[in-house]
C-alpha cells in the first residue's frame, strides 16, 4: 500500500507538486532565517569580544567608570606580574594587554613642517611578538591593504581611510602627539609599515595599531595597560561562565574601596551590552516563533486545500467501499511523506544559500558610515546544528495537522449522498 501511495504522489502533479513547492519554500526560508539572525547576532558579539570587550576585561575600578575617555592615567600598572597571576590562576583563558590612547597624529612634510593632522584611536598590543594571539583575533595579516606587518620597533599600522584622508603612504614617517600617563605631553616618530582595514567603520575611520611596549615607553606606562583582555580557548563567548569568572575574580582581587584596584568585567557587563545581547536576543527568538507559526499556518492551510480539491476523489473511493478508517490513513501518510519529502529539500536549500552567506555575507558599510558601534561591515549567516532539523517542524508537523483536521471530513461523509455527487 505504502509503495502504491507514493506512486500516486509522484504521479499526480495535483496531489503532490504543489504541496511539495509549498512545504519546501516555507522551510527554506525558516532554515535561512534562523541562520540569519543567529549569525547577526554572532557577528556582533564577535567583533565587540576581539576589538573592544573581550570575553572578559580587567581594568582599575576608576578606569572602568570613565573607559569611555580612555584615561591613560587611570591605567594599570604591575601588568607583568599580573598576567602571570592569571595564566596561572586560570589556564583556560588566554590573557592579553592592551593599550587604548587617543592622540594628534601629525604629517610632516619635506622641510619636516606639519602638512597635515588628524585625531587618531591608537590600540597598542603585542604586535612584534610572533606568537601573540592578537594576530588571530584581530586578523591582522588578512586586514592589510597597502605595506607590510611591523616588523621592527616603532613601525605601526594605520587605517586605509585615514591613510588616504592624510594622504600618507607605507614608509613614511609620522609623529603621535599625545598626553602620558602623567599628563606630560608626548611627542613619538612612528614610522607608517602598512595599511590596515578591518571591516569595522568604528575603527577604519582613523585607527593607529602600534606595539605595546614603544607605546608604553611613548606614554610613560612602563609595565602598564590600559585593560587586560581575556579569551576562551574556543574563541566562543560563554555567558554565564564569563559572569562567574569575574565575580570569583572580584571576590578575592577587587578593593571596594580601592580606586585603582583590578576589577573584571563579562563581555555583556560593558558598554551596555546586556540590554543589548538581551535585545537582539529576543527579538531573535520572537522573529524566528514568529517566522514558524507563520510558515506553520501556510503549510496547514495548503494541506487543507489540498484534500479539500480532493473531495471528488475520497468520494469515489468511499463509493468504491473502501473503508473509512483506511482512506484516512492514506491521507495521514501522504502528508508524512510530502512534509518528509519538501522539508528535506527545503533544508538543503536553505543550507546552501546559508553556507553562501556565511562564507561572503552581506556588505552593510553604508548603513554605518557615522556609527560608532562595534559591527562589522559585512555581516554573515551562520550555520548551526539547529538548521538541520528545525525546518521539519513547519514542514512535517503541519502539513500532517492540516491534511488530519481535513481528513476528518471522510467519516462525516454519508454514502446516500455519494451517488447524487457522482451524477453532478
Amino acid at each position: 500500500m505504502i509503495k502504491f501511495l507514493i506512486k500516486g504522489l509522484l504521479r499526480d502533479r495535483s496531489k503532490s507538486l504543489f504541496p511539495v513547492l509549498t512545504v519546501t519554500a516555507g522551510v527554506t526560508l525558516v532554515v535561512f532565517a534562523i541562520c540569519w539572525v543567529g549569525g547577526v547576532q554572532t557577528n556582533m558579539m564577535s567583533a565587540s569580544a576581539h576589538f573592544r570587550t573581550g570575553h572578559v576585561k580587567i581594568m582599575t575600578r576608576a578606569y572602568a567608570e570613565q573607559s569611555d575617555l580612555l584615561p591613560v592615567d587611570l591605567a594599570l600598572v604591575g601588568t607583568d606580574s599580573l598576567l602571570g597571576h592569571l595564566k596561572a590562576s586560570y589556564p583556560g583563558m588566554i590573557w592579553t594587554q592592551r593599550i587604548l590612547f587617543a592622540g594628534l597624529l601629525d604629517v610632516p612634510d619635506e622641510s619636516g613642517e606639519t602638512r597635515e593632522q588628524g585625531t587618531v584611536a591608537g590600540i597598542a598590543i603585542s604586535v612584534l611578538d610572533p606568537g601573540s594571539p592578537e594576530h588571530k583575533f584581530l586578523e591582522m595579516e588578512k586586514s592589510i591593504v597597502r605595506g607590510r606587518m611591523p616588523q621592527k620597533s616603532y613601525d605601526c599600522l594605520i587605517s586605509e581611510t585615514f591613510a588616504q584622508k592624510l594622504k600618507v603612504n607605507p614608509g613614511d614617517e609620522v609623529t603621535l602627539i599625545g598626553s602620558t600617563m602623567f599628563g606630560a605631553m608626548s611627542m613619538t616618530n612612528f614610522t607608517v609599515a602598512g595599511t590596515v582595514r578591518f571591516g569595522i567603520s568604528a575603527l577604519d575611520r582613523g585607527a593607529l595599531i602600534a606595539d605595546i611596549t614603544d607605546v608604553q615607553t611613548a606614554l610613560d606606562m612602563d609595565n602598564g595597560a590600559s585593560e587586560i583582555l581575556g579569551f576562551f580557548t574556543d574563541d566562543i563567548y560563554h555567558r554565564e561562565k564569563a559572569v562567574d569568572l569575574a565575580e570569583q575574580f572580584n571576590i578575592k582581587n577587587t578593593d571596594p574601596d580601592g580606586e585603582f584596584s583590578p576589577v573584571m568585567l563579562a563581555l555583556e557587563q560593558q558598554e551596555g551590552l546586556a540590554g543589548m545581547l538581551d535585545m537582539v536576543g529576543m527579538m531573535s527568538s520572537v522573529i524566528i516563533t514568529i517566522f514558524i507559526v507563520v510558515m506553520s499556518i501556510v503549510l496547514w492551510n495548503a494541506g487543507l486545500m489540498g484534500n479539500i480539491r480532493r473531495y471528488g476523489e475520497i468520494g469515489v473511493r468511499l463509493a468504491m467501499g473502501e473503508a473509512k478508517g483506511h482512506l484516512y490513513r492514506s491521507l495521514l501518510l501522504e502528508a508524512f511523506a510530502i512534509g518528509i519529502f519538501g522539508s528535506l529539500i527545503g533544508t538543503v536549500l536553505g543550507l546552501i544559500v546559508s553556507f553562501y552567506l556565511q562564507y561572503h555575507g552581506i556588505d552593510i558599510t553604508s548603513f554605518l558610515k557615522d556609527s560608532t558601534i562595534m559591527l562589522p561591515d559585512v555581516m554573515r549567516a551562520r550555520v548551526t546544528s539547529s538548521a538541520y532539523f528545525i525546518g521539519f517542524l513547519p514542514g512535517v508537523c503541519a502539513t500532517f495537522l492540516g491534511a488530519a483536521i481535513s481528513g476528518i471530513g471522510v467519516y462525516k461523509r454519508q454514502t446516500s449522498q455519494l451517488f447524487k455527487e457522482l451524477e453532478v
